[in-house]
């Protein structure tokens, strides 16, 4: 052990700078396939020395080739740092066993760095006094976890962003190759990971991302901090940016807060872009090298190696992020709602006097109260539901119904005028034309197929059928049936028929008259 850690003091001061990761890797397998040193330090074109101190540290740690080639580089730059050599000095070591434990502790509310230097002090009296546990509790944090220092608090933050990389799958049935967006979300205390392909970063895909990374994680985080996205952020502002209304409208749902990263504030951000560096080695250069035909397919694939980066351990600790997560966060997250959240959409329509505004994306009309005739509203709607408000007040609502030119109505909301209107019908007012002959019911038909909708053809209806009170049923079976002879369908035509007594003509013969001889006129003879 003395030898070893002679050995260790002289790498200390041999080198100020990390070689590159590349060339490390490149040295360890020269080496294990019988290269000389002197062939290795030409070729890489690094010194003698250099050469040799990562050969003699290789050696050290005890590790193959494959285990070498296998960590990541920041993995690598643990291993073969000149500060990593201070982890053999015996004090260094117990100190360095503590910390990762001590980082869990961290991330609880209460716990301080001071708290756990006295339960250290206590497990350890000869350890290092409180500025020397902070100072190599620094350098260890920086060493395993180079991207993000900041230290999180269990169930606090999720902090979501996309990737600057696409991805892409194929049309199956043009063979089009269309580019897909890349969503990352983590969980700021354990790292634990969620990743998916959407089509695109509008809010629409953005919102039903976030939402999936908070089912996949069973809770809601106490605050979701995306990057500056327009589908996230309308406006930015150092004090008070203006959040997306969809995105807000999803905290609401979920009950927690969105938090923008601030702008020109890399910290804020530098965990969620930490791990989209980190998926980009774990999972997209999987993906780049395979073809996908769906969106669902490209998904499962990167699930799979989803599953497998969060089973991997950690780098320094003895633990990976699911286990973290399992152990520490998952409990401090806030229970799901029973429901997922709906996107809501806005529409604005001014009440029709027979009550109804018009939805005008279905095309489909709803009630609201009475008094609300001739009021400007806004209509809120998701796939399943439309609300409508007057004035921040919700006066109605409705199951959305996306059959055009339909009416819901509730009767509550109607005058008692208005009443009668409710229950129109097309069916309603063809009964009613059967009972009293089959050629009104035919014309009355007619009638509504002439409309681009049943509606507005009922008052027409309602007109021509009250004329069996006026002029009587046979006069009204005349006058229907003399206006399907002449195939004009309106209730003026109706009243024109009955007014001028045509209904009585029907079965009336035109007298044929023959013309007047006269001097001016030809005469059929004259066109022979």
């Amino acid at each position: 052990m003395l030898l070893a850690h002679t050995f260790v003091q002289k790498i200390r001061i041999m080198a100020n700078k990390v070689t590159d990761m590349s060339k490390i890797r490149k040295v360890i397998k020269f080496h294990c396939s019988g290269k000389s040193k002197l062939f290795i330090s030409n070729y890489l074109s690094l010194s003698r020395n250099t050469v040799k101190k990562y050969i003699s540290l290789f050696e050290l740690l005890g590790l193959s080739f494959e285990a070498i080639d296998a960590k990541t580089d920041a993995e690598l730059e643990v291993l073969f740092s000149q500060n990593t050599v201070e982890t053999i000095d015996p004090r260094l070591q117990k100190l360095h066993d503590f910390f990762p434990q001590m980082e869990r502790e961290l991330k609880k509310v209460g716990v301080t760095v001071q708290l756990m230097w006295e339960r250290y002090i206590t497990i350890h009296p000869d350890g290092f006094k409180s500025s020397q546990f902070r100072h190599h509790f620094k350098i260890w944090g920086k060493r395993v976890n180079p991207v993000m220092h900041m230290n999180h608090k269990s169930g606090d933050k999720m902090y979501v962003d996309y990737a600057g990389k696409t991805l892409s799958i194929i049309e199956k049935d043009t063979g089009e190759i269309k580019e897909v967006q890349f969503f990352v979300a983590i969980l700021g205390a354990s790292q634990h990971t969620y990743a998916e392909a959407s089509i695109s970063q509008q809010k629409e895909d953005f919102v039903t991302s976030v939402e999936n990374a908070m089912r996949f994680f069973e809770g809601v985080p106490a605050a979701i901090v995306p990057d500056n996205l327009k589908s996230a952020v309308i406006k930015s502002s150092r004090f008070e940016p203006t959040i997306n209304e969809t995105l807000a409208d999803l905290a609401e749902h979920y009950e927690t807060t969105i938090l923008p990263a601030r702008a020109y504030k890399p910290r804020d951000k530098s965990l969620a872009e930490g791990a989209v560096k980190i998926l980009y080695r774990r999972i997209y250069v999987h993906l780049k090298q395979k073809q996908f035909y769906s969106l669902e397919e490209l998904n499962q694939q990167i699930w799979d190696l989803l599953d497998a980066h969060n089973h991997k351990k950690l780098t320094g600790r003895p633990y990976s992020r699911y286990e973290l997560f399992m152990e520490d966060e998952k409990q401090k997250l806030r229970p799901l709602p029973q429901e997922r959240f709906e996107i809501k959409y806005q529409s604005f329509a001014t009440v029709m006097q027979n009550g109804h505004a018009l939805l005008s994306q279905d095309k489909s009309y709803y009630s609201v109260p009475y008094q609300y005739v001739r009021k400007k509203v806004k209509l809120l709607y998701t796939k399943t539901t439309v609300e409508i408000f007057y004035k921040y007040n919700r006066i109605a609502i409705h199951p959305r119904n996306y059959k055009p030119y339909d009416y819901t109505t509730v009767a509550e909301h109607l005058a008692s005028t208005h009443q009668f209107v409710a229950d129109w019908s097309a069916s309603r007012f063809i009964d009613w034309a059967n009972s009293i002959d089959q050629a009104v019911a035919d014309y009355i038909i007619q009638i509504i197929e002439s409309r681009n909708h049943p509606e507005q053809a009922y008052k027409s209806c309602l007109g021509i059928l009250n004329f069996e009170k006026k002029v009587g049923k046979q006069r009204l079976i005349n006058a229907c049936k003399r206006a399907l002879d002449f195939r004009i369908y309106s209730f003026k035509a109706i009243q024109n028929i009955l007014e001028n007594n045509l209904d009585n003509a029907e079965n009336e013969q035109e007298e044929e008259f023959e013309l007047p001889k006269h001097n001016n006129i030809r005469g059929k003879n004259y066109y022979k």
